[in-house]
């Protein structure tokens, strides 16, 4: 269980922007949803925050992890890393063991992420969750989530799920030519289940799970920065936005459901379901392989754009519009479905493996392979995905790679490089390479990537970073980039850190002409941290396309590519904000941002503003409370279209025993748009609320 734990969480730093601490940010709240809140605030990216979540939710042993999922914990360089395995490989005392290293500052900071696993003793923890809106008309959805371990190296986990509106079997009515899916209802979900048994050479996993390898680009579901191996799945995603109660059309609801707004069900990815397993061994002098292999039968959903039905579509290349699904209500009575996502659509066959030999802690070579191949439930149907879906058309799909790292001193070089295929009408399959160089000391970092991705390279299941912009429903593919990371700090006194992004489309995209468009992204933030009790930073940001030809893919980020497709808008801003321990349990935070922002087909930029107050209360260990108000507006200069909205939450956490915690949030959201001249009515005020109950063993 400790080598998978350290396989799962190798060195979490890909996935995010890297940099030493490859965060926009370092979290000062790391609950949860206070991660959802600096993401849907701007203040990181979806790739962090899937990183912070996958780290909280698995834990990182700090005696037992390896150089690279250290590296993952916010605020460590690689040469700090390294001189903290020293420390744990000379002793150093019964704190360094008992630490791993850490100094008690960084135990404080880290306590989040940190977990204590004591061998033959049985661990466990499991959470309720649950969220509902004022407006809700339904019961509220729930889930609940339960984990234990540490007997005879197995480890067991289950996600329960009370779904309220979960659309029925899709199938296809030859009366009416069409396919038809039964209407929402309420059911219990058993969305994620698994048993893992771990040794001291081998590992075995049953149920559902996540895998990757290498520097992601062959292969990669963990959402981790640098996977190898895999790691048990039971994650869910609290409901965000509320969303529309009637889910079909015309006269299929009452009008107050058609105008009435509900909380969405819990979420979660969908991963591989199926069996994994590793064995491990020496091999010569200090040499190990490493030996990997998996197969899944998973049964995944898809949204309802993505799907294609040949059979009444005479064009070869599939660019026929998705097919309506029709919802039966009462008596013969149809109505269109308006949901976007469609459950359990096809099933899915995969299966693959790695093998890499390991030299040494910061050398080894690996190749990575596998293969999947979509199975179409539907009889009576010839279904497909169309060409904007991110799996590949036509049949079987998958990839093969070699990945390989080397370090000494305080250089890292790491390299990957994949040939995907396909069975597309006009694909077959690409090539991709990404090459990355580390300069590392404990107060400094410097790092270098290079990708290349290919017009054909179709891999659904590469994590590799790459800009926001997209072809065929894919990010990595079509692009040659560079991008450059830097950290500085003194301990206690300053920290600085930048980055600058830049690609271009070696090929034409969807749309003739994207050949030579060229994108840029920049961005800088300085914090002073010599007193507690004023703590400003600064932050700069730049976003700019407008240096080429552009028009592609409309799926593509809007701070590059606008709806109509044509890429020319520009993104510049800067962030103020001042942090303050006012007294002992008191932490006060006050930002504003400003950014100018160049519009397609407007006749002048755009300004953008956003105010956020953030004030956190400790009065007793057991009791922990926060408030935070954040005030958003799109443009400045008027209330008419974009998003303007002022958001209030107020949330506590209370240790009410020593293994029981309870948290609560309550959020009020109100659209400041003016309801005279706004493009769509604003919405009325929303009261949304979550509720948490955990408990460990």
């Amino acid at each position: 269980m400790r080598r998978v734990l350290s396989l799962g969480l190798l060195g979490c730093w890909l996935c995010l922007p890297v940099q030493a601490a490859p965060y926009e940010v370092e979290p000062e709240a790391v609950g949860e949803l206070d991660l959802l809140a600096l993401a849907e605030e701007g203040a990181i990216s979806g790739e962090t925050l899937a990183a912070l979540l996958a780290l909280r939710r698995a834990g990182v042993d700090p005696r037992l992890a390896t150089r690279a999922t250290l590296y993952g914990l916010p605020g460590l360089t690689y040469a700090e890393v390294d001189a903290l395995l020293r420390a744990r490989m000379r002793g150093g005392g019964s704190r360094a063991v008992s630490s791993g290293g850490l100094t008690e500052e960084e135990e404080r900071r880290l306590a989040s992420f940190l977990v204590r696993r004591e061998p033959g003793r049985l661990v466990g923890d499991a959470r309720l969750l649950m969220a509902f809106a004022a407006s809700d008309s339904l019961p509220p959805p729930a889930a609940l989530q339960v984990r234990a371990g540490g007997l005879a190296g197995l480890r067991a986990g289950v996600l329960l799920s009370l779904a309220r509106r979960r659309l029925g079997v899709l199938r296809r009515d030859e009366g009416r030519r069409a396919l038809v899916v039964e209407a929402p209802g309420t059911a219990v979900l058993l969305p994620k289940l698994y048993a893992q048994w771990t040794g001291a050479r081998a590992s075995v996993l049953a149920g559902t799970y996540r895998l990757g390898f290498g520097q992601r680009l062959t292969l990669d579901t963990t959402s981790l920065p640098s996977p190898d191996g895999f790691l048990p799945d039971d994650g869910v995603r609290p409901p965000g936005a509320l969303e529309r109660e009637c889910l079909v059309g015309g006269t299929g609801c009452e009008p107050e459901e058609r105008l009435s707004d509900v909380t969405p069900d819990f979420a979660w990815d969908e991963g591989f379901r199926g069996l994994a397993g590793t064995v491990r061994g020496p091999v010569g002098a200090g040499a190990e392989l490493s030996l990997t292999g998996f197969g899944s039968y998973q049964r995944r959903s898809l949204q309802r754009s993505a799907v294609l039905d040949r059979s009444g579509c005479m064009d070869p290349r599939g660019t026929c519009r998705a097919p309506d699904v029709l919802v039966p209500l009462s008596g013969s009575h149809v109505e269109k479905l308006t949901a976007r996502t469609l459950p359990g659509v096809f099933h899915e066959w995969a299966g693959g493996g790695n093998a890499t030999l390991s030299l040494s802690p910061r050398a080894h070579v690996g190749v990575t392979g596998w293969a999947a191949r979509p199975v179409w439930s539907l009889e009576g149907a010839r279904l497909d995905f169309q060409p904007g879906a991110r799996f590949p058309a036509g049949g079987g799909f998958g990839a093969v790679g070699l990945d390989a790292a080397w370090g000494r001193g305080a250089v890292d070089l790491f390299f990957e490089g994949t040939r995907s295929f396909d069975a597309a009408p006009e694909g077959g399959g690409g090539f991709a390479a990404l090459q990355r160089t580390v300069l590392s000391s404990e107060r400094r970092e410097l790092e270098v990537a290079l990708r290349y991705y290919g017009r054909d390279f179709a891999n659904p299941y590469s994590g590799a970073p790459s800009g926001p912009d997209s072809l065929e429903g894919l990010r990595v593919r079509n692009e040659v980039g560079a991008r450059v990371r830097y950290l500085q700090r003194e301990e206690g006194a300053w920290r600085v850190r930048g980055q600058v992004d830049a690609w271009t489309l070696p090929a034409d995209g969807a749309t003739p002409g994207t050949a030579g468009t060229m994108h840029l992204r920049a961005s800088a933030r300085a914090d002073w941290l010599a007193w507690s009790r004023f703590q400003p930073s600064l932050q700069v940001e730049l976003r700019d396309s407008d240096t080429g030809v552009c028009s592609g893919d409309a799926s593509a980020d809007s701070s590059v590519q606008d709806e109509a497709g044509s890429c020319s808008r520009g993104r510049y801003g800067v962030t103020a904000r001042v942090r303050s321990e006012v007294a002992e349990g008191v932490t006060v935070a006050v930002q504003y941002g400003y950014a100018r922002v160049e519009e397609p087909e407007a006749r002048g930029p755009r300004y953008d503003g956003q105010a956020v107050l953030d004030v956190r209360l400790a009065p007793t260990e057991s009791l922990k409370l926060g408030g935070r108000v954040v005030w958003k507006d799109e443009d400045l200069s008027e209330r008419s279209r974009l998003r303007q909205e002022l958001r209030t939450a107020v949330d506590a956490s209370w240790a009410a025993f020593r293994a029981v915690t309870a948290r609560a949030r309550y959020a009020w959201v109100l659209d400041l748009k003016d309801a005279s001249v706004a493009r769509v009515p604003p919405d009325p005020p929303r009261h949304l609320f979550h509720l948490e109950l955990e408990t460990r063993f």
